[in-house]
């Protein structure tokens, strides 16, 4: 056994609350009902479903009839995306979306598919930072643009996009603006009303709620075909019987996200954040932070590029300390390729095998770090001595 467990690793998935698990128990068992039948079983169910509706929409300052459940952030890129671009094409308004080249595989791998449906797609560039330019996007929207897809925050590299210009080069232009924010909801605090945003996309467990639910939010009036053919639930654009333990344990967790927003937890956590960049920098040479600084930042996040070693081979001795990261998404970390999102902030392929990612919780406390920092770089010098890059230096 380790003297101490570090879980960074909370950009994957986090701990559910406890509050949120004593909410979601009576809707495995007590209060089973189908939503969508007429007796009190049902009618429990279904009010359960408003509430936590209420509760997902409260936590954006959205309507909560403008709030659709998916069986995942996945899902509801996926319904957003293909959803906007097929009802914009039947109505013939063109067949051109836009995305950036660090998007997570649920927009991205949407957008291609449906290069091979017949749309044409363009994929920005972004800068050293991870940054997507307005300008760029302006420049990139033809008469045929029908929709934008640029997530939120990227999930690697923490990066926050400037997502009000960049919704406002669509809003001028009438073209639809989608936004992936499954990194940045229950994060940092996100107004629906005041951002020039279509759709948006959320998912429990990035918020300590439970997997397999989440949330698209679509703005009134927008026309969505749905991705998934049934019984019409959830407004007819998502059918399937609705997980209700799930999505109250969504509704509860996004209750206690907007409370923890409003009491400055975001910004306990940027300065313990900043205190961790600083400490990984400062103790460990030729070592850089990938993605933005500052406010730029996800409070949670850090992520780095070691020289000359491998993401793999400081996973296995953090893990050997009881320090739980990654070396980048935990959705492609099986993949022996560095990733697509460090390549595209133009760092080479060498570097890029070096990176990686600690992101943390509500609860990781300056002790956590100051033992991350303890252990970290007697780590990496014991890796580099065993490089042979490092040797020929």
């Amino acid at each position: 056994m380790t003297a101490r467990e570090v879980y960074l690793d909370n950009s994957a998935t986090t701990r559910t609350d406890p509050r949120v698990l004593e909410a979601m128990a009576p809707y495995f068992s007590e209060k089973y009902g189908n939503p969508n039948s007429l007796h009190k079983y049902g009618r429990e169910a279904r009010a359960a479903v408003d509430t936590a509706r209420a509760q997902t929409a409260a936590l954006i300052n959205a309507e909560p009839a403008d709030v659709v459940f998916t069986g995942a952030g996945s899902e509801a890129d996926n319904l957003a995306v293909k959803g906007a671009a097929w009802a914009l094409r039947e109505k013939g308004k063109g067949a051109h979306i836009i995305t950036s080249a660090i998007e997570h595989h649920a927009a991205l791998s949407s957008v291609k598919w449906l290069g091979k449906m017949g749309f044409e797609y363009t994929i920005l560039p972004v800068d050293g930072r991870g940054m997507v330019s307005p300008d760029a996007l302006e420049a990139a929207i033809r008469p045929d643009t029908t929709l934008v897809t640029i997530m939120f925050a990227n999930n690697e590299i923490g990066t926050i996009q400037p997502i009000k210009k960049l919704g406002e080069v669509c809003r001028r232009h009438g073209v639809m603006f989608h936004t992936d924010a499954v990194q940045a909801a229950g994060h940092i605090k996100i107004d629906v009303k005041e951002l020039p945003v279509d759709m948006l996309t959320m998912a429990a467990h990035k918020m300590y709620g439970p997997k397999g639910i989440g949330a698209l939010y679509v703005r009134r009036g927008i026309k969505l075909i749905p991705t998934l053919h049934g019984g019409g639930q959830e407004f007819g654009l998502r059918s399937g019987t609705e997980n209700v333990p799930a999505i109250v344990g969504f509704g509860k967790a996004a209750e206690i996200a907007k409370a923890r927003l409003d009491a400055g937890a975001d910004k306990k956590l940027a300065a313990l954040r900043d205190y961790f960049i600083e400490g990984v920098l400062s103790k460990i040479p030729e070592t850089r932070l990938t993605g933005a600084a500052g406010d730029d930042r996800l409070p949670f996040h850090t992520s780095f590029a070691v020289k000359y070693i491998e993401g793999e081979g400081m996973l296995l001795l953090l893990d050997a300390a009881g320090i739980y990261a990654s070396s980048g998404s935990a959705c492609t970390s099986g993949s022996l390729e560095p990733s697509y999102v460090l390549l595209a902030t133009g760092l080479d392929h060498a570097t890029a095998h070096g990176s990686l990612r600690l992101t943390m919780s509500h609860e990781t406390t300056k002790e956590d770090i100051d033992y991350v920092l303890e252990k970290f770089p007697p780590i990496v010098e014991k890796l580099r001595a065993m490089s042979p890059f490092y040797n020929k230096k």
